[in-house]
């Protein structure tokens, strides 16, 4: 089963599952998640090929939804937030599995397949001699050599192993699965429950042109922006952005 960190306890609400996106991990979200987690227990998971958890060959969304089924079959239905892959994962589990998903909020991604490829990035951490990496500033400036942003640069780092010299990603896989990763799967079908479609107001990945097809396959579906946000919105704009989902976790399901 999935790595997960528990935040919080059972209580009377459900509990709400995070799925973090490509090459981040259950840490990356723990203040988030604390801060939900006095209203509900939070579920973080390492997504497969992430984090502590297990390595596979495959890493399609049908495998992550059902290693998520997995989880929630054990912790009972649940909210689902997906961010980014993780959002493309939770909106799969959703359409495949509706029996354990109450509500849907899905974070600056849309069911449909992109043209950009992350092997940039891949390539850059790849690029990274390890064996020269005595702590975590060793990491960031070997990637600056390929990746200027500082941002992007600290947040990889934190999926590196320092003390064993490698990388909590199996970027192997991740490069050899990349046309998945950007896809999106056929499915026939709709999730009748309530989603959020929540984004950055400085992304793109989420255009008008997909309201139709979210629509179809999600016909509850609202949307929401957080100003000054880009696709990285939970970590641009945290306390936004946990509002905004607490906020709406607070309605009552029509």
């Amino acid at each position: 089963m999935l790595n997960t960190i528990l935040h919080g306890l059972p209580g009377d609400q459900p509990p709400l599952l995070i799925v973090h996106g490509l090459y981040g991990s259950a840490r990356n979200w723990g203040v988030i998640a604390k801060r939900l987690s006095e209203a509900r227990q939070v579920i973080a998971v390492d997504l497969r090929n992430h984090g502590t958890s297990f390595w596979a060959d495959s890493h399609s969304y049908d495998d992550l939804a059902a290693d998520l089924a997995e989880v929630l079959e054990e912790h009972g239905p649940a909210d689902v937030l997906g961010h980014s892959m993780g959002g493309k994962a939770a909106m799969v589990l959703a359409l495949r599995r509706p029996d354990l998903v109450r509500r849907l909020i899905v974070a600056d991604i849309a069911p449909v397949s992109y043209g950009h490829s992350q092997l940039d990035n891949i390539n850059a951490m790849r690029a990274v001699d390890l064996t020269r990496v005595e702590r975590r500033s060793d990491a960031d400036a070997l990637l600056a050599r390929q990746i200027a942003d500082p941002t992007l640069r600290a947040f990889f780092t934190q999926s590196l192993d320092v003390a064993n010299r490698r990388w909590r990603l199996n970027l192997e896989v991740l490069a050899q699965e990349m046309p998945k990763i950007i896809g999106f799967p056929e499915i026939s079908g709709s999730f009748e429950g309530p989603v959020l479609f929540l984004t950055g107001a400085n992304s793109t990945y989420v255009r008008p042109e997909h309201r139709d097809l979210i629509k179809a396959r999600f016909p509850m579906a609202v949307f929401a922006k957080i100003p000054g946000a880009g696709h990285w919105l939970h970590a641009e704009k945290p306390r936004e952005f946990e509002a905004a989902v607490a906020e709406w976790l607070g309605r009552p399901i029509p």
